[in-house]
């Protein structure tokens, strides 16, 4: 749930985007106002997405939008197609041309939602640091920096690890294995293998040198990996 609040000095426009934010099952209004200056004092890090008018009477929205809290991301709601340019120059999420039709509000709330969702998993892939695996009847702790890649045969997975213990096994696929592993960190090459970046010591043509290991690298895969690493 994305709480919003939208200003704007305009009582029919705000009573239109309450209706929208109603309409709009992963959307709360957290509070609407017609004076900018109170809106700021209103506004906490609660609030997730701030539906803005730039055109007001004392405080631009575009002012107003420097004053916000950095977790806050902002749509612009104005009539001025002049502002459009101004409005991306201060990072806005969206701009909306008034009149705003509910289609063009939904684009832009569900972009907003993808925006939040992508930056929790990118939070929860920086602060998680390991996972944990069953392996012979019990739950073992794997570090990710211990992680050198990971190989699969069938239903199992053997974890390489780079403090010189013998591979892991665990009952697992290699898709399971692959949720799990921080996107920023690990990649898929092939349909028997996930290597950690940071262990890659070379690529040549289609193969992978860590350490002693020779890890193929399938044509499936290459874009990926290309984009991970900022290209080969």
């Amino acid at each position: 749930m994305l709480n919003c609040m939208i200003v704007d000095d305009e009582p029919l426009a705000i009573k239109l985007l309450q209706s929208f934010v109603e309409r709009t099952p992963f959307l709360h209004l957290s509070g609407a106002y017609l004076n900018p200056t109170e809106a700021l004092s209103a506004l906490d890090a609660d609030v997730h997405l701030l539906f803005l008018d730039i055109q007001m009477p004392g405080v631009t929205g575009l002012e107003l939008s420097r004053l916000v809290p950095l977790s806050t991301r902002i749509v612009f709601t104005t009539a001025f197609k002049e502002y459009a340019f101004e409005s991306y120059e201060v990072q806005a999420l969206d701009y909306l041309l008034k009149p705003v039709s509910y289609p063009a509000f939904l684009k832009a709330a569900i972009r907003a939602k993808t925006f939040f969702e992508q930056d929790t998993q990118v939070a929860r892939e920086t602060d998680a640091s390991c996972l944990f695996v069953k392996s012979e009847f019990k739950l073992v702790r794997v570090d990710f920096d211990n992680i050198l890649f990971v190989s699969g045969l069938k239903d199992y997975v053997r974890f390489h690890l780079a403090d010189g213990r013998r591979p892991l096994i665990a009952l697992m696929t290699m898709k399971a294995v692959e949720e799990k592993l921080p996107r920023n960190r690990f990649c898929r090459v092939h349909r028997s293998y996930i290597v950690a970046l940071d262990k890659i010591e070379s690529i040549e043509r289609n193969r992978i040198y860590i350490g002693s290991e020779l890890i193929p690298i399938s044509e499936a895969c290459q874009e990926t990996l290309k984009e991970r690493i900022g290209g080969l």
